[in-house]
């Protein structure tokens, strides 16, 4: 049987009569250096994406000498000293002859030459080092300051402002789930006159600017004398909402009315279908709301500040936190670690919710 040459880049395939040919072989390039794009891209868009938080972090855990130091190093540091016989002494980053820098510790300062101290040979004796020592940058040591977040916890009564925006949150997720869970059940499971023009009211107010029903709003719970209380916070949540009644309302029209009309006939009525059978099918659609509003509720900033400004013992998270930025707005290491301390609870919730959160966001339902 004849054979043909080995070609590079080439295969053999066997033909009818038994002789092996050659072809090129087929290259797939084109899927891996798409894919590897996509991936770096991603990895890119996550870095910009995380760099501020990366910031607030290192900041955080700084000290108010390395913040104002010009040449520190962007990680939590500070100054690196070095004892010798009994003394302190600044170490500094020294150029040599050879071209190398080592870290030598200053013990005689010199306008045109001093003298150091090298840590790792202290043995080696006092190296002369041709300069002014004024000309060199210090050496830096790896050290966080946990110390900060003691600090703005204490400063912050921070306890005091997670009790408050939790207690407010948890009312205000209930009422928002059982408005809100009624109102779309009945826009999605009912017919009555009016109800697509009911429904495009509805989801009208979301277009609707904040600023334009501001006064309006605090007259009737200044009337109401509610001004200095939680309930303008809490009441108009047991009233429902556009936002979260439309996606609930998505949510219910993708389970079949057959499930509805089966219950019917075995005598359920509109309350048991509902509790029986739309709510135990809503769960991922029912979290995601109630993780909206858990977020909502915690970055809630503007409302305690018009209504609670009087009573700082009942004012949420937000508002303690801006509070306590402009008390320490020359401490920029005790803010950033109020900062961070403030969203750690609500990125846990979002993480324990995330499975249902996305399914709840898809939309999606049981088939017919």
């Amino acid at each position: 049987m004849a054979v043909e040459p080995n070609v590079i880049g080439m295969e053999r395939i066997p033909v009818r009569e038994g002789v092996e040919v050659a072809r090129p072989r087929r290259r797939v390039r084109g899927p891996t250096v798409r894919s590897f794009g996509v991936t770096f891209f991603a990895v890119i868009v996550l870095a910009a994406f995380l760099s501020p938080l990366m910031r607030t972090v290192t900041m955080s855990l700084k000290t108010p000498q390395q913040i104002g130091a010009s040449n520190a190093p962007l990680w939590p540091a500070e100054p690196r000293t070095f004892e010798y016989e009994g003394e302190e002494y600044d170490v500094y980053q020294v150029p040599m002859p050879d071209g190398t820098t080592r870290d030598l510790a200053l013990t005689q300062k010199g306008r045109k030459e001093s003298e150091f101290i090298d840590p790792a040979d202290p043995a080696a004796g006092i190296i002369v080092w041709q300069g002014s020592y004024r000309t060199l940058d210090g050496a830096w040591t790896f050290a966080p300051h946990w110390e900060n977040f003691a600090t703005a916890w204490e400063e912050m009564n921070f306890p005091r402002l997670v009790l408050n925006t939790a207690l407010l949150a948890i009312i205000g997720t209930a009422g928002t789930l059982l408005s809100c869970v009624l109102v779309a059940y009945g826009f999605a499971r009912f017919r009555f006159p009016g109800r697509s023009l009911l429904f495009l009211l509805l989801l009208s107010t979301i277009f609707l600017p904040a600023a334009v029903t501001l006064i309006p709003t605090y007259t009737i719970f200044v009337k109401l004398g509610w001004v200095g209380t939680w309930l303008p916070l809490l009441v108009p949540a047991f009233f429902a909402n556009a936002y979260d009644v439309f996606l609930l309302r998505q949510y219910f029209l993708t389970l079949p009315r057959e499930l509805d009309e089966a219950a019917k006939i075995d005598g359920a009525g509109p309350i048991r279908i509902l509790t029986s059978l739309i709510v135990p099918q809503s769960w991922a659609v029912i979290i995601a709301v109630a993780v909206f509003h858990v977020v909502y509720t915690w970055n809630l900033y503007f409302e305690p500040l018009l209504y609670l400004s009087s009573e700082p013992d009942l004012q949420p998270i937000a508002t303690g936190l801006a509070n306590f930025n402009s008390q320490r707005s020359q401490s920029v290491e005790l803010v950033q670690a109020g900062t961070l301390m403030t969203i750690v609870i609500p990125m846990i919730v979002f993480f324990m919710a995330q499975r249902f959160f996305m399914r709840g966001i898809v939309i999606t339902g049981v088939e017919k």
